[in-house]
């Protein structure tokens, strides 16, 4: 799916108690691991991420813990949008377009769903990614999970492409 970023964004609305910061490399790493399993319990891929997956993506040239939201009720994790922007860091592949934002993985802990959670760090990734002067964003997003397809929709997000991947029985 993508959306251009020019377009307005709507106000990131908070539920009382909730506060979102950005990600510290080396402190939040085993408490990020702890949420993104929960939030994907049932995904095969993205539930299964390790200290290991996450340590590989930290050193990738495009990670930026600036564009990496937590939000956190009483200090606890309770959701997570991680952005990412492809083509703007050096050594990118040219891919014959410019800039472009990522919404990476958004996450919420489910006993935190239901507040409007992961809605407000959707529209919080976005502006920073607006605030970094990208004209569009993209993500993916398994078309099994309808509820994110009627979020992202909802934010303005129109479908661009599909990938089809099969499994034998």
């Amino acid at each position: 799916m993508r959306r251009p970023l020019q377009t307005p964004l709507g106000t990131p609305e908070l539920a009382e108690g909730i506060t979102v910061r950005t990600f510290r490399v080396g402190h939040d790493e085993d408490a990020w691991i702890a949420i993104n399993r929960r939030a994907f319990a049932g995904h095969p891929e993205q539930g299964a991420w390790t200290r290991a997956d996450l340590d590989l993506r930290e050193r990738e040239p495009w990670f930026d813990p600036d564009g990496f939201f937590l939000a956190e009720r009483e200090g606890r994790l309770a959701g997570f949008h991680w952005t990412k922007v492809h083509g703007s860091h050096p050594g990118a592949p040219a891919h014959g377009h410019e800039a472009i934002g990522e919404v990476y993985v958004v996450g919420v802990d489910p006993a935190e769903q239901g507040i409007g959670l992961g809605r407000a760090l959707t529209l919080i990734g976005l502006r920073y990614l607006r605030s970094r002067g990208l004209p569009e964003v993209m993500l993916y997003v398994d078309e099994a999970n309808t509820a994110a397809i009627r979020l992202y929709e909802s934010l303005g997000f129109t479908q661009w492409d599909t990938d089809v991947m099969f499994r034998h029985p």
